[in-house]
């Protein structure tokens, strides 16, 4: 199990944390029009998760922007960024950042993914920061639960995990 800290005090995470090797569980989000859309929809595809607390928040703005300008050169990726965040937040930040072609999704109504993923932190209800890589076959090939939640995961890494996913 993870050891995550906020601002370097423990939090708990909750649900069930996955590992390399793990089959990827499907989970149900909203989009920013509200729409339920589910995991098994990148079926085939290979996916980098991003787990973020906030979009809001200057971390997560740049996760969010680098994972989304660095996957045009990885061929057949997409990326899919989840917090809690509503969709009308995160619709705002796709057009304040002129992404708007980004997945971001919302776990807020039934925290489907913050569950089967293992990063919903007890003490915030806030998603932890982690990256999962999913490979076509929809087997995990990457995750990172990043230890200091206000801090970066790392990019170089996820980036060669999701180039080398078949």
């Amino acid at each position: 199990m993870a050891n995550i800290t906020f601002k370097e005090n423990p939090v708990t995470l909750q649900g069930q944390q996955k590992q390399e090797g793990d089959q990827a569980p499907d989970f149900t989000v909203l989009d920013r029009q509200l729409q339920e859309v589910s995991f098994s929809e990148a079926k085939g595809k290979k996916v980098l998760i991003s787990a973020v607390p906030s979009v809001d928040t200057s971390t997560c703005d740049q996760q969010t922007r680098r994972f989304n300008e660095e996957v045009e050169q990885v061929a057949g990726a997409e990326i899919w960024t989840i917090s809690l965040d509503l969709p009308f937040a995160q619709r705002r930040w796709c057009a304040d950042s002129g992404l708007e072609q980004a997945k971001l999704y919302s776990d807020h109504r039934s925290l489907d993914f913050a569950m089967n993923y293992g990063v919903l932190m007890e003490e915030l209800r806030l998603l932890a920061r982690a990256v999962f890589v999913v490979d076509s076959k929809g087997t995990i090939t990457y995750t990172e639960y990043v230890p200091e939640v206000s801090g970066h995961p790392d990019y170089d890494a996820a980036l060669e995990a999701l180039k080398k996913a078949e």
